[in-house]
């Protein structure tokens, strides 16, 4: 989360020392760091020659990252600690025209009004891969715009996939948020429909209601947003490696085994991607904004310890028997969308993968693995005894045609539950015209309760004006804010 000594210091005697039997103290903590080779930007000393090869490197596969995004690829991809001032210089020296391109962009301002964490889940679909076969969808917390997951699969229009994406981040946790939202769209009655069962569950006084919104304005803006730094933060080399076995005619979509190669080989690889992207981003500060109201720090770290930011946390702890119940009903392990290839498909790709020696894949070698697996499946005849091989490569044929068909893989599986929708929205707006979309008090936002709570979190901040607290600097006089970002400890 790049914090500096105080507030790590701050966050391990708070949370992880009794202080009544042990202390630390600053310059034991830093003698400790510094032994386990945790060194800062000043004390690593990079220069342009040091970084060099790094940039360059990571350049093919994220072309359109600026300063402060190299800045962080480098400490987390590449382990290097450098200040932004000398990738500035790097840009300068080496990137110009890129560098006038980026300065060029404008940014639009609109505004969000969340109550707190786990107000809400957003969920959206991303179908701009599909053309590879490949389907992304995510959800989002948007208060402190923490990535709650994001997948690739080979479908993302099936509401058991679906809920199964938020399944197991909230079995992981042990529990949900008052409401999920989504756009109008069968691939979201799952969610909608375990979402509405699980706040039942446990609170009998919403039986009849829906815990879910469904944005019927195409407002769901959160995802939106997630989805456009997605396409320009980490799509473009990664995209640009996936079209060159597209151009080369390596990959046809219409040939079945380069299909199923293609699904077993890249969309793991895929996902370790994007587990990366994901961890960079939840843990990077946000830029500073001056008109933000929400909170300002690390997203993963505002949503572990919203206290800490003055926050509010609304999650609903949930029984392990009650997410037992709506997977087995709702998206039960045994249906055939999660599989990635047929089982005995996946026997024999993963052999030819061991006799090519088992290669680590990356961005330059995975389309030769891709040609070398694809090869040795070629030959696979029946006369030498595969035949269970080539009957579940038939199989598969014949079910993801009647699927393309619209035949009964495209139904709905289940209905919608229905009931009474949550107040606010677009519906109800305030009596001062603001629109809330979250599910505190069932849509109608904070009570007089939950505000004096957020008071009195107010009044025990003991912090001085000036003093850095979680990233955001309280001053009033502009010029004490230039510079900043060039800070060690920013």
């Amino acid at each position: 989360m790049r914090k500096n000594d105080k507030e790590i210091l701050r966050i391990l005697l708070d949370d992880h020392i009794d202080t009544d039997k042990y202390g630390l103290g600053i310059n034991s903590f830093r003698k400790i760091r510094q032994d386990l080779g945790l060194e800062r930007s000043r004390r690593q000393n990079h220069t342009l020659a040091s970084i060099r090869e790094d940039i360059q490197a990571l350049r093919e596969i994220f072309p359109l990252a600026g300063a402060r995004e190299m800045t962080s690829l480098l400490f987390h991809e590449r382990n290097k600690s450098v200040e932004r001032s000398l990738v500035f210089e790097y840009f300068e020296v080496y990137e110009s025209k890129l560098m006038k391109e980026r300065k060029a962009r404008r940014l639009k301002r609109r505004r969000f009004w969340a109550a707190g964490v786990n107000d809400l889940i957003a969920v959206d679909q991303h179908d701009k891969w599909k053309r590879f076969g490949l389907a992304l969808h995510v959800g989002e917390d948007p208060f402190c715009g923490v990535i709650q997951w994001l997948r690739v699969w080979h479908n993302n229009n099936n509401p058991k996939l679906v809920l199964s994406y938020y399944l197991d981040w909230a079995e992981e946790f042990g529990y949900i948020p008052l409401i999920t939202q989504s756009d109008l769209g069968s691939e979201n009655y799952g969610i909608a429909n375990a979402q509405s069962i699980l706040r039942q569950w446990h609170d009998p006084r919403l039986e009849g209601s829906v815990q879910h919104r469904w944005m019927r304005s195409k407002k769901n803006v959160k995802p939106e947003i997630a989805w456009s730094q997605f396409r320009r933060r980490f799509t473009p080399g990664f995209e640009a490696i996936i079209q060159k076995g597209v151009t080369a005619g390596w990959y046809d979509t219409t040939r079945p085994l380069d299909v199923l190669v293609f699904r077993w080989l890249f969309i793991p690889w895929l996902q370790v991607e994007i587990n990366a992207y994901v961890n960079r981003i939840n843990n990077t500060r946000k830029r500073a904004d001056r008109n933000k109201v929400l909170p300002h720090g690390p997203p993963n770290d505002i949503f572990t310890c919203p206290e800490r930011y003055g926050c509010l946390d609304f999650k609903v702890k949930v029984q392990p028997e009650a997410f037992q119940y709506v997977r087995e009903k709702f998206a039960p392990a045994s249906d055939p969308v999660f599989e990635l290839v047929p089982p005995i498909f996946a026997q024999y790709a993963g052999q030819a993968y061991i006799e090519i020696g088992s290669p680590q894949l990356n961005g330059a070698n995975i389309w030769n693995v891709y040609r070398d697996i694809l090869q040795r499946l070629h030959g696979i005849t029946t006369a030498d005894g595969s035949q269970d091989y080539v009957d579940a490569v038939d199989e598969w044929q014949v079910s993801e045609s009647l699927q393309d068909q619209g035949g009964e893989h495209d139904s709905v599986p289940y209905p919608l539950i229905e009931g009474r929708e949550l107040f606010g929205g677009d519906e109800q707006p305030r009596d001062d015209g603001s629109v809330y979309l979250g599910g505190v008090n069932e849509g109608w936002g904070l009570d007089i309760e939950l505000e004096e709570r957020l008071d009195q979190m107010d009044e025990a901040d003991e912090f001085e004006p000036d003093e850095l607290q979680g990233g955001l600097v309280f001053s009033e006089d502009e010029e004490d804010l230039e510079g900043l970002e060039e800070r060690d400890d920013w």
